[in-house]
């Protein structure tokens, strides 16, 4: 890599490439490793461990007074009451991994204060690093990233992931899934939802969207996103995905054009059960607030803002930020 590196990105890239090492070298032979199950079709091997292990161990001894958010692990590591968290996902597709399946990968981000500032999200199998550091841009290897141009969701390849867990609400997903896919180009689902979000970033997909996702899910991918140009949020455009469990990212026109789709199906709008109707024409609503607010802060400039623009002030806001300022939830 040409180009000069924060310090914190760098330690994150080393921590991430040693991850990778690790579960390369398992790779080799899936047969002996010893799986755990941590509930229905959500599986933890003894590589998540070691991977998580590895990277939380060059994490500390850079910076031992920060805090530490892991999948395997949790809150157990690092400092409790820092203002820096480590967000970490030390093998994101676990189970395409156990099946050899080739679409797996290492996340990183950190925070401060809640916002995402350094992402790095490493593909072992192809040995491809995204990375991105607040404000300087997202990059795969050496070559900057831009979202794609597309504007009608009509010509978009859309990225998602099914529901898998006992208690997710398939119903609601597939009334999702059905109405994404007619209005799309094509719907893939990979399986591993930080390189999803990289390929947005990439233009690889011109957006993306899932339900079920945790903080070391997508907190690196959402900041490499956004420093690619396009836009993250949960399914009514607002800025709090991190904790909500839910989360659409594009291109900012396909962006405006799925938060419309979505909004109706989000978990952030409290229906009333006598008023379910109304809170659906609610949230259409709101999405079409939206993506107007959208379409006018992309007319109102020649080119995508490097930093987040002021937008007007609507039921739902779509804001091109890295995370929400959600300090008590993260740390």
């Amino acid at each position: 890599m040409s180009q000069a590196l924060h310090p914190m990105l760098n330690i994150a890239i080393k921590a991430a490439r040693a991850a990778g090492s690790i579960i390369n070298r398992a790779a080799l032979d899936l047969e002996v490793l010893k799986i755990g199950s941590k509930g229905p079709n959500d599986y933890v091997s003894e590589v998540d461990r070691a991977a998580e292990n590895a990277i939380i161990q060059i994490l500390l001894e850079a910076y031992p007074g920060h805090a530490i958010l892991a999948e395997e692990s949790g809150r157990e590591h690092g400092a409790k009451h820092s203002e820096y968290i480590w967000i970490i996902d030390p093998l994101d597709g676990t189970t395409n991994f156990l099946h050899g399946f080739p679409v797996y990968a290492v996340s990183i981000g950190l925070a401060y204060r809640g916002q995402v500032q350094q992402g790095v999200v490493y593909d072992p199998t192809r040995n491809d690093l995204y990375f991105a550091s607040k404000g300087r841009g997202a990059f795969l290897n050496d070559r900057r990233l831009r979202v794609s141009k597309r504007t009608r969701i009509s010509d978009a390849l859309i990225g998602t992931g099914f529901p898998f867990r006992k208690g997710d609400n398939f119903k609601r997903y597939v009334k999702m899934f059905e109405e994404v896919m007619q209005s799309c180009s094509g719907l893939r689902r990979p399986g591993a939802a930080a390189l999803d979000l990289c390929y947005v970033a990439a233009g690889y997909y011109d957006g993306f969207f899932e339900t079920g996702l945790n903080p070391w899910d997508v907190a690196a991918g959402s900041l490499i996103i956004t420093e690619a140009g396009g836009l993250i949020g949960n399914f009514t455009g607002e800025a709090d995905f991190l904790n909500q469990r839910e989360v659409v990212a594009g291109n900012p026109k396909v962006y405006g054009q799925l938060v419309q789709i979505l909004a109706p199906y989000t978990r952030v709008i409290k229906e009333e059960p006598a008023h379910a109707g109304a809170a659906t024409g609610a949230a259409h609503a709101q999405a079409a607030d939206a993506t107007q607010a959208l379409v006018d802060a992309v007319a109102a400039a020649d080119a995508l803002p490097a930093q987040p623009a002021a937008a007007k002030k609507a039921p739902v806001r779509i804001r091109k930020t890295a995370a929400p300022d959600a300090d008590d939830a993260l740390l």
